[in-house]
């Protein structure tokens, strides 16, 4: 008998050990798991393999900001190959009601892409329709960029924060150039890419300004005027438009204040115009991120 209950003693433990192994490997997988999605949740939604996006890696989430009290989509893209240290291009969409998602298409992903190593990581925040990226009466959609997009997208993709550049499509265009002599020391390259330009007040787009001490305050024009590139620092400067944009005047007349040469290719004031020039786009930045 006593043997008997030796061996069911045993047993017994034995059970326990295993039940504890079992329960230990139950919490070390729960945990990871844990870990895992809290990571996920952080980064918001991760997307590899898309078709369009030709190998990078598109983030998306959602920002909170206190600058313009509304909650706001961010997406980002990491080119092919991904790693930590890439240069970042903060990249401005145009007006209207499609947002951050107007410029993270197939055709910019490939131009992303064909930049190989040289290839920035891209942030495309959400200006909403006519913002035009300045401080007014809506918010400070200016610190919104500079203190809450830039510093979120460079923590969350790893980015050097010594090579950064902005640029924009149309309002983004404005937006940038506005954005950018505000901080001139942050920014390694600006771009215009038929940047949204009025010469005088009373020729603005309706909601683009508050009213025409707002667009005094934001005339870049009439800053490069009366001080060069000075407010833009030591950024590399670049400005397009199609030959039948309709700021066409206004942005040679900013070239013209930034001794700097407009670049003009055949096309409006449309996304065929701007797809079929994004190569050249990333081209730049991808270059000046390189020298800077």
């Amino acid at each position: 008998m006593l043997v008997q209950g030796e061996r069911t003693r045993a047993a017994r433990r034995r059970r326990r050990r295993r039940l504890t192994l079992v329960l230990t490997m139950v919490l070390v997988l729960g945990l990871a798991g844990y870990v895992a999605y809290a990571r996920l949740a952080e980064a918001g939604e991760v997307h590899t393999g898309d078709d369009g996006a030709h190998g990078a890696t598109v983030l998306r989430w959602r920002l909170h900001s206190r600058f313009v009290h509304a909650t706001l989509p961010v997406t980002a893209a990491e080119p092919p190959g991904g790693g930590g240290g890439r240069p970042l291009l903060v990249f401005l969409h145009g007006r209207g009601r499609n947002g951050n998602e107007s410029n993270a298409n197939s055709a910019f992903f490939a131009a992303l892409a064909a930049q190989g190593a040289r290839a920035p990581d891209v942030v495309f925040p959400d200006g909403a329709d006519h913002s035009y990226w300045h401080a007014r009466r809506s918010g400070r959609w200016d610190r919104y960029v500079l203190d809450e997009v830039i510093p979120q997208a460079v923590a969350r993709l790893h980015a050097d924060p010594k090579r950064i550049a902005i640029g924009g499509i149309s309002m983004g265009g404005f937006g940038a150039f506005d954005l950018a002599r505000r901080r001139p020391k942050l920014f390694c390259a600006v771009g215009g890419h038929s940047a949204a330009l009025w010469l005088t007040a009373g020729a603005t787009a309706p909601g683009a300004f508050d009213d025409g001490a707002d667009f005094a305050r934001h005339d870049v024009i009439a800053t490069a005027r009366a001080h060069g590139r000075a407010p833009w620092g030591s950024a590399q400067l670049w400005l397009d438009g199609g030959t039948t944009d309709p700021f066409r005047q206004a942005g040679e007349a900013l070239a013209t204040a930034l001794h700097l040469r407009m670049r003009h290719w055949r096309g409006g004031h449309d996304g065929s115009y701007w797809s079929a020039h994004y190569a050249a786009y990333l081209r730049f930045y991808a270059t000046a991120l390189a020298r800077c």
